[in-house]
């Protein structure tokens, strides 16, 4: 029989230790780009996906993943500006999602920021949609939709099956492999309307420096990731947070920002009641956890975006626009 064309990918991947190694750039990408055009079998997509998994990602492939993913989007013609993506791919299980708050603050205050992400691939979590649609800011159905709603609001959140439906499928492996794959990862990089920055956060510290590195290879004109509550982009201001920046091709800026609370145990929410998120932008719920996770997240995507030159400056910047915003509406709402 004539080799499959995909199978010399899971070749270089299951060598065994000796021989295996890292796909490029270049590897990654066309491996992505067949995977997404439906041009492998269903054996090879789970061989690949877990000896990806076993080995685990490298910087070149997490670059090479995202690079395949974006040349297959059909994008607007007249793309709009945005100054931050936000990655939601986590869910939230312990604390509400604060971080969504911080993002719509930021709205407020006249930035604009495309958020994109999943939900219900792991069970008992808060996930942003349905954040988004309580607090009733529309989920958009395609990329026109998206820009329409960055050049109205300053906001828009897409869903990762309008980013690609074939992602969603392999996203949704997990219960059925038993194990996170790759597309956990990379799709946090995607960027798909090229802002000017891009802020995520991940569960395993492990990956800060892989993140990193694959924003480099894809020359990110700027990047933060942090290990996030829950795998979110979402600071726990109960703990220091180290944050990896990268600007283009440049080293890593690894800051360790303070924790901003004294008591070094996250409470858990045993309600997770997204109702409670409205009540604290209004104002009329006060929580010292969710000011400090919200304005802490917000300062650090401040200073990515290059709007404070400290870790002091950003986060006061962020106290005030958290002080200032408009507690009778929240942006991007219908």
């Amino acid at each position: 029989m004539t080799q499959h064309p995909f199978s010399k990918f899971v070749a270089i991947l299951g060598r065994g230790k000796t021989k295996q190694r890292h796909l490029t750039v270049e590897e990654s990408r066309e491996a992505m780009e067949m995977l997404l055009a439906g041009e492998t079998h269903p054996e090879q997509v789970g061989a690949f996906l877990m000896l990806l998994r076993l080995k685990e990602e490298a910087p070149s492939e997490i670059a090479g993943f995202a690079m395949g993913t974006k040349a297959r989007f059909d994008l607007p013609a007249d793309l709009p500006e945005v100054d931050l993506d936000w990655s939601s791919y986590a869910g939230k299980r312990v604390q509400l999602p604060y971080c969504i708050l911080s993002a719509l603050a930021l709205v407020g205050a006249g930035y604009r920021v495309f958020m994109h992400g999943t939900e219900g691939h792991t069970p008992g979590r808060v996930y942003t949609r349905e954040v988004l649609e309580h607090l009733g800011i529309d989920v958009c159905g395609s990329f026109d939709e998206a820009a329409a709603n960055i050049r109205a609001t300053g906001f828009a959140y897409v869903p990762l099956e309008i980013l690609s439906e074939r992602l969603r499928e392999l996203i949704n492996l997990r219960p059925i492999l038993g194990l996170r794959s790759p597309v956990h990862s990379f799709t946090r990089m995607l960027n798909p309307f090229n802002a000017k920055a891009s802020i995520l956060g991940i569960f395993h510290r492990g990956f800060m420096d892989i993140h990193a590195g694959a924003a480099q290879l894809m020359n990110e004109p700027a990047m933060s990731v942090f290990r996030g509550d829950g795998g979110e982009a979402e600071r726990r201001p109960n703990k220091p947070t180290q944050v990896w920046t990268t600007r283009g091709t440049a080293e890593a800026e690894v800051d360790t920002w303070p924790a901003l609370l004294e008591d070094g145990h996250a409470p858990k929410d045993e309600d997770m009641d997204v109702t409670r998120l409205s009540a604290i932008w209004a104002g009329s719920e006060e929580s010292a956890y969710a000011t400090a996770a919200i304005t802490g997240t917000m300062a650090i995507a401040l200073k990515t975006m290059g709007k404070a030159d400290s870790m002091a400056a950003a986060q006061s910047l962020a106290n005030g626009i958290w002080a200032a915003r408009d507690k009778g509406r929240i942006p991007g709402q219908r």
